[in-house]
């Protein structure tokens, strides 16, 4: 019980200190494409994004998901000081390499990304931005590894305000295409200092120990072809509906990718709590059940979750401009993709426990191999939502894999509920698609019969958290299963 309650308590507090960070731009995102006089300058923004993400990924290599590893094999302070210190100056160092090199190239990358060199200006703000995120994911992390729960509330409270109150002002004073990249380093670079100074005790370059390197890379490096192949999976939809349609069709795909990353709630909520949580308890001799029951039911509240956006979508669409509202049908795609990347980042996680990597770049090669090609093929045919089912194939494939792998690794436990619970959920978003797309009743009807079906499979799990919610147990109490399982 105390597991579940461990678990429950950090999805609650890093997951709404997360949601906080990705609700506000939620909420925005119709004033600012207001604001904007075209699709095609929302694109622009996005496709700075896109870079940015690219530049990030290659400049962390995987450092912070090892440094996370790493931090709970010893308890001892000095350790895990010198494990952040030496960290933080291989992330550095690596950062300012990738940022020169985008600088470098900022004319191939402008006419990569944008279509026209007359926007490799844009390139400056990413390499800026991309040196900031990168260093800022180092600084922040001791913050979460301590379960310091308030500042994390904070701080991803004011991160997006700061970004907004920059961004408005540039965007009324006609500075389109500036005013959302340099809100973002704004807001970025004024909370890396905020990090910095309450982190401080953990970072020193006199404490960087250089034999502490070949560990982190041990971990690190078999992720980074894993980040490269999340960057395919979320922007190389965009990079082709960009060069194959143009970068109108591209901000009206944004805003629908923006619309359905709505998911990204439930995703932040879990992944605030997963990492603290999977690895403090790790060496629990039931951690694979545990870990295919959460697999389980995060599953279970995708798919319910994704049942009504599918029906709530041309509904939300009627709040944007007329421009936009074609995006209604690739936002549930959209939607669903991020909530199967959570399921499978909560499968690999069994990978990294065991110290092996490497089976996750195989397994998500895969399902980018699959996008890509979808993508040819269905772009060119149906527009932005080609891109938006390229997507969601890709990861449902990934998924399948894993499950299979880990099953046959004896890492994972596949009950007869989770694969009828993604049968269900495929059947009702094929009828969906093609039966009662703009028909919002009987959406409505379909997505709450689907979700009594779910509730009936997991009428167990339900009946303890309601209990524990009409029950909590007070202080001092020792409800904790001899056997550690999450029940």
């Amino acid at each position: 019980m105390n597991k579940f309650k461990l678990f429950v308590e950090n999805m609650l507090v890093y997951g709404l200190g997360g949601i906080i960070s990705k609700i506000i731009p939620i909420i925005m995102l119709p004033i600012i494409t207001f604001l904007l006089p075209g699709t095609n300058f929302y694109g622009l923004s996005d496709m700075t994004t896109t870079i940015i993400s690219l530049g990030s990924a290659l400049a962390v290599m995987g450092m912070y998901d090892a440094m996370y590893r790493l931090f709970f094999d010893k308890k001892e302070e000095e350790y895990r000081k010198d494990l952040c210190s030496t960290t933080l100056f291989f992330t550095l160092c690596v950062s300012l390499v990738v940022a020169l090199l985008m600088i470098l190239l900022k004319e191939p990358l402008s006419l990569l990304f944008f279509k026209d060199v007359k926007f490799s200006y844009l390139i400056y703000v990413s390499a800026i931005a991309t040196l900031v995120g990168a260093t800022n994911s180092i600084i922040s992390a001791p913050t979460r590894m301590q379960n310091k729960r308030k500042v994390f509330l904070v701080t991803n409270t004011i991160g997006p305000v700061i970004s907004y109150a920059v961004s408005i002002p540039m965007i009324l004073h006609g500075y389109y295409i500036m005013a959302l990249p340099v809100a973002a380093v704004s807001s970025s670079v004024i909370l890396e200092l905020s990090f910095a100074i309450m982190n401080k005790k953990w970072f020193s370059f006199k404490r960087v120990d250089f034999k502490l390197i070949r560990p982190l890379l041990v971990i690190a490096v078999p992720l980074i072809p894993n980040f490269l192949i999340y960057w395919i999976f979320n922007s190389c939809d965009k990079l082709m509906i960009t060069n194959i349609i143009g970068l109108d069709a591209q901000g009206i795909y944004a805003v629908s990718s923006k619309l359905g990353h709505i998911s990204q709630l439930i995703y932040t909520a879990f992944a605030g709590g997963w990492q603290f949580f999977a690895f403090s308890t790790m060496k629990e001799k039931n951690q694979v059940k545990n870990n295919s029951l959460v697999f389980e039911y995060l599953g279970a509240i995708s798919y319910v979750a994704s049942a009504f956006i599918c029906v709530l979508s041309p509904v939300i669409f009627l709040l944007f401009k007329k421009e936009y509202y074609e995006g209604f049908v690739s936002a549930p795609y959209l939607f669903l993709a991020p909530l199967l990347l959570m399921l499978f980042q909560v499968a690999c996680n069994q990978f990294i426990v065991v110290k092996k990597t490497w089976p996750n770049v195989f397994i998500l090669s895969s399902g980018a191999v699959v996008n890509v090609i979808l993508n040819y093929i269905l772009i060119p045919k149906i527009g932005i939502e080609g891109a938006s089912i390229a997507t969601l194939c890709g990861y449902i494939l990934s998924d399948i894999l894993v499950v299979i792998v880990l099953n046959k690794m004896k890492l994972m436990t596949v009950t007869k509920r989770l694969v009828l619970s993604a049968f269900l959920m495929a059947v009702y978003f094929i009828c969906w698609r093609f039966l009662f797309i703009q028909n919002i009743v009987i959406g409505m009807i379909c997505a709450v019969l689907f979700m009594m079906c779910i509730v009936f499979l997991y009428r167990s799990e339900l009946r303890i958290l309601i209990n524990m919610v009409k029950n909590p147990p007070k202080k001092g109490d020792k409800k904790e299963d001899n056997k550690g399982e999450v029940k």
